[in-house]
């Protein structure tokens, strides 16, 4: 199993970024997915999760009206679109994958996670 995520980098505050996270070893639709992201100095932080279905998304407080996070099972793809970033956006984001047999689970808790992809910087500059 591997969970590739990619499209991090620096930008202004204010500006955006996508991250795609691509799985392979999986059927995508067979998994909830989830990103999170450390900061220096802090523990993994929950971000946005999707259900297996993409009908039910949860977003920590900090993100929501900012962040949207999708899934194109076809593409076996997951995606984070970051707006609006600010620099306590800064960290480095990981991709994480659920074997959820709920079809519209979509965990706030990292340990409902089994695959966890490398994780991909994001830096905000103010």
């Amino acid at each position: 199993v591997q969970l590739q995520a990619s499209g991090g980098g620096s930008v202004q505050a204010g500006g955006s970024l996508r991250l795609s996270c691509a799985a392979s070893g999986i059927t995508l639709r067979s998994y909830a997915m989830g990103w999170f992201r450390q900061a220096p100095g802090k523990g993994r932080e929950f971000v946005a999760a999707i259900s297996r279905t993409g009908d039910t998304r949860n977003y920590v407080d900090a993100v929501k009206g900012r962040f949207t996070i999708s899934r194109d099972n076809a593409k076996n793809t997951v995606y984070l679109q970051m707006n609006s970033l600010k620099s306590e956006d800064s960290a480095v984001y990981y991709c994480a994958a659920d074997r959820a047999y709920g079809f519209e689970t979509a965990s706030t808790s990292s340990t409902s996670y089994d695959h966890w992809g490398q994780g991909t910087q994001v830096t905000v500059s103010s």
